[in-house]
């Protein structure tokens, strides 16, 4: 206990933990917003898919020269001008509220820039937090920074579902304040966020790459996550589950959003403190497929309730993965490449991230809501028996503090 809460006497880990709790505590409530604008005013599940489509194509456009960015620039610099750019974002969506009809294509314009902004936040985020602490005390301050992540997603959509009551222009404008409030949390950052690296062009943007590929453990993590989550990620449909299904209002949505991370903000605080000793890549395997069966009750269930209960439990296994995942990459990847490595990972989980609600709202438009659920579901259980056998290496992993191959 004593040594995880020692990090928080760390003053730069404090101010990131900061930045990153108002980063994503704002994307999540517009997350909410938009969600519930984009169904209202159009009220088609293939509309709440472009939502996610919107934001992955900048963000897998860009993801790679984000990555190259924070391996050759300073990474404060980096994240002050992501954090500037997402700032103009939620400006931009709070000005299109208070137009009395706003168009859905506008709104689908302005959150592409949400992709853009990431596409070079993710890469410097995950490659600063290495300098941050020691490397023994790296695993918990990764659960420490998914517990700061987690504790916003459930505080973010909660309110933003509240706000939302008021106005969309409610939830906008206090997002854009929290990202204000993160971009003085960067400002206040005191040390080194720059390492030597002269790598430029195709060959340095693709060095992450075949770095993430010649590590079959890593390929295997970053991979088994993009599929499971791109099946069996319902996040993009719990407006038409809160609306039609459940029968519930923003307030609703803005619980269901919340509660994957309650699951995975518990499951981050006790890893925090009593991290993966051992098995780590069983222990992977088993919570990625119970993220499956999660998904399956969800689909199912007509209680809201039960649907609440499924998605907390979905949230905690996740966490795990994330964890393990999160670990893996950063204690085998070298200094100088952290920035292009990070931006790997960031687009395997953007992809199954926005593309995974971009198809779940197809197939929900093609097979109905709740079937296209079920299948993701299951899609799920069968990527985790394919990679088990496919990626040995990752089966085998053991302790999260040695580098894999």
């Amino acid at each position: 206990m004593a040594s995880a809460t020692s990090l928080l006497h760390n003053r730069n880990l404090l101010l990131f933990l900061g930045a990153r709790f108002c980063s994503a505590m704002a994307l999540m409530m517009l997350s909410v917003a938009v969600g519930w604008q984009v169904y209202g005013l159009t009220h088609s599940a293939f509309a709440l898919g472009m939502v996610g489509l919107a934001q992955f194509l900048p963000a897998f456009l860009l993801s790679l020269p984000g990555g190259l960015a924070a391996d050759r620039f300073d990474r404060r610099v980096v994240l002050l001008s992501s954090f500037a750019v997402e700032i103009v974002v939620a400006g931009s969506l709070f000005a299109l509220a208070l137009r009395p009809s706003p168009s859905a294509v506008w709104i689908f314009a302005v959150i592409a820039f949400i992709g853009v902004g990431r596409a070079f936040m993710a890469p410097a985020n995950g490659s600063m937090l290495p300098f941050l602490v020691p490397p023994p005390q790296f695993a918990r301050a990764v659960a420490w920074n998914s517990t700061a992540f987690q504790t916003a997603t459930i505080a973010g959509p909660a309110l933003g579902g509240i706000l939302y009551a008021l106005g969309p222009d409610f939830v906008y404008g206090t997002a854009t304040g929290l990202m204000v409030l993160g971009f003085s949390f960067i400002v206040g950052l005191r040390g080194r966020w720059r390492v030597p690296n002269k790598s430029s062009g195709w060959g340095g943007l693709l060095e992450g790459v075949r770095f993430v590929f010649a590590k079959k453990a890593i390929l295997g993590a970053v991979s088994l996550d993009l599929f499971a989550v791109l099946f069996g990620g319902a996040t993009a449909l719990l407006p038409i589950y809160a609306r039609d299904i459940l029968h519930t209002g923003p307030w609703g949505l803005g619980i269901l959003r919340s509660s994957p991370a309650i699951g995975a903000a518990i499951v981050a605080l006790w890893l925090a403190h009593f991290p993966i000793r051992s098995r780590a890549g069983h222990r992977m395997f088993a919570c990625v497929a119970l993220f499956g069966v999660c998904t399956v009750v969800f689909a199912l269930s007509r209680s809201f309730w039960l649907s609440l209960a499924a998605l907390v439990a979905l949230g905690a296994v996740d966490m795990v993965s994330v964890v393990v995942r999160g670990t893996l990459v950063q204690v085998s990847t070298p200094d100088e490449m952290r920035g292009r490595v990070s931006a790997v990972n960031m687009l395997f989980i953007g992809a199954s991230n926005e593309l995974g609600e971009f198809e779940s709202g197809l197939t929900a438009a093609w097979l109905g809501t709740v079937p296209a659920t079920v299948l993701g579901g299951v899609g799920t259980l069968v990527v985790v028996l394919l990679w088990w056998r496919w990626f040995p290496t990752l089966r085998r992993a053991d302790r999260l503090e040695d580098a894999v191959e």
